[in-house]
């Protein structure tokens, strides 16, 4: 099912989420309309709380190089994550599902290893210095009840907060 994507300054996106304690059908449920919702709006990420999900739980499908598809089964489905490894910076320019028709270039960790449950509640480990440890690092933010213009420096925030409230009446 296609869930509703909040969208920024819903102040739910601010909620920092609760571990998952139960690895049931609900939570199955749960990551499988994730999956759905984000590839319906055409993105690669999603955090739980961005559908008014208060849990620790985002999915990551990069599309394939060959044809554009993000596969269910090549999607990441990450639950309860904590990073283990965060070295070097790099900088790439993100968007979000929850902040529309906007892209900045935000600074991240270039090297990421990450320790998740997955929908089974089995422990993995991923890692990654590619595209896949941006979007890993974006969705732990929502995670945290961060959104990622929040990086964005002083004068660039401010710019962005005006054109935002222009935009949508805020």
């Amino acid at each position: 099912m296609i869930r509703e994507i909040l969208i920024y300054p819903d102040k739910r996106l601010g909620i920092v989420s609760d571990e998952v304690q139960t690895f049931d059908a609900q939570l199955h449920t749960l990551l499988d309309d994730m999956y759905e919702t984000m590839v319906a709006r055409n993105g690669v990420g999603l955090a739980a709380i961005q559908i008014s999900i208060p849990q620790r739980v985002l999915i990551v499908s990069l599309p394939n190089e060959e044809d554009g598809t993000q596969p269910k089964e090549k999607t990441l489905e990450v639950i309860n994550p904590v990073f283990l490894i965060q070295e070097g910076t790099t900088s790439y320019q993100e968007g979000c599902l929850s902040v529309p028709d906007v892209y900045e270039d935000v600074k991240r960790f270039k090297y990421v290893k990450i320790e998740y449950r997955d929908r089974y509640g089995n422990k993995q480990i991923v890692e990654s210095d590619k595209f896949l440890a941006i979007a890993l690092q974006h969705e732990i933010e929502h995670l945290n009840g961060h959104v990622f213009i929040e990086n964005l420096s002083f004068v660039k925030r401010k710019k962005f907060e005006k054109a935002w409230r222009k935009k949508y009446n805020l």
